[in-house]
């Protein structure tokens, strides 16, 4: 079918066949958008003879394409099929609207089952229809079945496998959660597929801030136990993964909720031995990841939060009269030192000048120079154990690259 070639009437019948092909298949994991050419293709590798199609031919282009759960819908159709669904769900939802406070519940009940049935079409072929996800949490909003808040994941979940940087989508699954967590309390294993949804959708979805963003909000639901697990979980996929902020960004927010859990008070507080023996371990594992791939930022920018937080929450002398006295803990004179000889081994260019180790310098430096200057009384210590030529040469590598940043420090 060319678009635009079809009448009204055959139109509506595509939409009806969409219709069809969601009914028949309510285990569709999969969706997307497919050009004719490849209709046979697919075919091929399933095995499929011409005598055995999963749909019909609509004169000599086919539309969808349906088996093993997934579905393709045909480029031909898309601009043609989005724009009837549209108007029929508009029509819908103005029925909705307009009549459902004067109809009784059995017309309520088949009104709302239009408005659900072409809002999913409508989002299923664009996603940021506003609308349509409008709609569905009105309707939603009015029930009490959990089955009812579950499928909707299944529905979105299905919409992310097409556009998985959808933001209205990822936001509507946040809206479910929330009503699940409101009305029947939030099963752990929701949370727990969640995150698993996130970390495949990154996999085929590079650098996707707003998966990640989805599942860092995830955490204020876990319980610590869960917590654990996911930074255990995570780490494989992290190191794989190191000039991915998103992930690092994600372990930060694991961290902090361990934080969160040490200074509670009463039976859920976690242990702060056990909290600082993580940290020292992901200080361990961070620096063996900083000296085996040079001149990732990422990297670099995850042991900021790591020393920082190391420093202002397990390694500082707190007093209600002074405030931090963190000169003379012995601890933290070891983790400067330690600290330096990575700034020295990591400042060694070589003679090649490959960029990644000049890279490697440079974030280094700026790492060294950013500690003291979100916590001044460790400037002395640096001074004196880096000594006045290797500060020098810091404050040289700085100023090549970043200058702006060299004069921030200079004016704090």
């Amino acid at each position: 079918m060319e678009q635009g070639s079809s009448s009204e009437e055959d139109c509506f019948g595509l939409l009806n066949q969409f219709h069809h092909v969601l009914q028949s298949d309510p285990l569709i994991d999969e969706v997307g958008f497919i050009h004719p050419s490849q209709f046979t293709l697919l075919d091929k590798e399933d095995g499929l003879s011409n005598q055995n199609k999963p749909l019909p031919y609509n004169g000599t282009s086919r539309n969808f394409w349906n088996q093993d759960h997934k579905l393709g819908i045909s480029t031909d159709i898309l601009i043609q099929l989005c724009k009837d669904a549209k108007h029929v769900f508009l029509a819908a939802l103005e029925e909705y609207k307009s009549h459902g406070n004067a109809c009784n519940e059995s017309q309520i009940m088949n009104i709302e089952s239009e408005v659900m049935k072409h809002s999913q079409a409508v989002l299923l072929l664009s996603s940021d229809f506003g609308t349509a996800w409008n709609a569905r949490k009105l309707i939603l909003s009015k029930t009490d079945q959990l089955s009812a808040f579950t499928e909707e994941l299944r529905l979105s979940g299905l919409i992310l496998s097409n556009s998985p940087k959808s933001e209205p989508t990822w936001s509507h699954r946040r809206w479910i959660i929330k009503m699940i967590s409101r009305r029947f309390s939030t099963p752990q294993e929701i949370i727990t597929k969640e995150s698993k949804l996130v970390e495949s959708i990154g996999e085929r979805s590079k650098m996707n801030y707003r998966a990640w963003y989805h599942r860092c909000w995830l955490v204020s639901y876990m319980a610590i136990g869960q917590v654990l697990h996911e930074l255990n979980k995570s780490k494989r996929w992290a190191a794989l993964h190191v000039t991915d902020s998103s992930c690092f960004h994600y372990r930060r927010r694991l961290m902090l909720r361990i934080l969160e859990s040490v200074n509670v008070k009463g039976s859920n507080a976690y242990d702060k031995t056990e909290a600082h023996k993580i940290w020292m371990e992901e200080l361990d594992w961070n620096k063996e990841l900083v000296e085996r791939y040079v001149g990732r930022e990422a990297l670099w920018l995850h042991r900021r939060f790591l020393s920082l937080n190391w420093i202002m929450y397990f390694a500082c002398n707190h007093s209600s009269e002074t405030g931090l006295s963190i000169i003379t803990n012995e601890e933290v004179a070891i983790f400067i030192d330690n600290e330096i000889h990575l700034l020295e081994s990591s400042m060694i260019v070589p003679d090649t000048k490959f960029e990644d180790f000049q890279a490697q310098a440079l974030y280094a430096a700026v790492y060294m120079l950013w500690l003291p200057k979100n916590i001044p009384e460790l400037w002395r210590m640096l001074e004196e154990k880096l000594g006045t030529e290797k500060l020098k040469c810091v404050l040289s590598t700085i100023a090549q690259e970043r200058p702006l940043f060299l004069q921030h420090l200079v004016n704090v």
